[in-house]
């Protein structure tokens, strides 16, 4: 835990009551006491630092001031092919961490129907995963996530109301690479990524994303399991990102 988050309605003028795991985690893990200071940020608002007020029992009592923006996020909306539910966790977490804007989750023939059952889809789960990848981050904002339980409503209604100077297509095959795009000028700024499953989207998927305006690529011979490369992925785009700004 980077950053100690808490909602707006916890915040009671300027101070911070917390009896729950961040309570722990300030007396067990940063052994903290009344006077030490420590970085907090609002959810979706301002951060800045909590002056250790109280320490008693279970129970920590902070003084807020906020002062600090949210860290900067990637202008990029991730689309992925719903995987596992093993593998969302961690993708959830790890989008959050490496600043995606939004995450769509949606359906591909590729995709077993049960995977839209799971427990992780709750929305407190979710909500829960990104919060630690804000925590590790150091950042505030919650990337927003939307489920679509089916393709063509999507590709046909959603995607061509996305604001995207680009939009990249991740899919076993292709020739060209992400490198590729960046040789030949594409944006890599305010895009959409979409990654699908490990076996990758069907024909007519394929086609439905280039009938959208996408451009295909891939990450060479190798397949990597679905939370791999979107990791890679999302490095690669900010790493070429800052290439181009250099």
């Amino acid at each position: 835990m980077n950053v100690l988050l808490f909602d707006e309605n916890e915040l009671l003028g300027s101070t911070l009551h917390l009896k729950d795991r961040r309570a722990t985690h300030i007396t067990g893990i940063l052994h903290s006491k009344p006077g030490d200071t420590l970085r907090v940020g609002m959810i979706n608002g301002l951060g800045g630092t909590g002056r250790v007020l109280k320490v008693e029992d279970s129970e920590v009592i902070l003084d807020v001031q906020l002062t600090s923006s949210p860290a900067p996020k990637m202008t990029l909306d991730l689309i992925l092919a719903l995987p596992r539910p093993i593998m969302l966790k961690r993708i959830l977490k790890q989008a959050t961490v490496l600043g995606v804007r939004s995450i769509h989750l949606i359906r591909s023939q590729r995709v077993e129907k049960s995977f839209f059952h799971s427990p992780v889809l709750q929305p407190e789960n979710m909500r829960n995963l990104l919060i630690e990848g804000l925590e590790q981050a150091m950042d505030t904002k919650l990337p927003t996530i939307t489920i679509h339980h089916r393709f063509k409503p999507f590709i046909e209604d959603v995607v061509p109301a996305m604001n995207s100077a680009a939009k990249l297509l991740a899919h076993p095959g292709e020739e060209g690479t992400l490198t590729d795009l960046y040789g030949a000028d594409v944006s890599l700024d305010n895009n959409v990524l979409a990654v699908g499953p490990e076996g990758g989207w069907n024909d007519y998927e394929v086609d439905c994303f280039y009938d959208a305006g996408f451009h295909g690529f891939s990450m060479g011979p190798r397949i990597l399991h679905v939370d791999t490369a979107v990791v890679a992925l999302l490095s690669q785009l900010q790493v070429l990102h800052d290439l181009r700004n250099f």
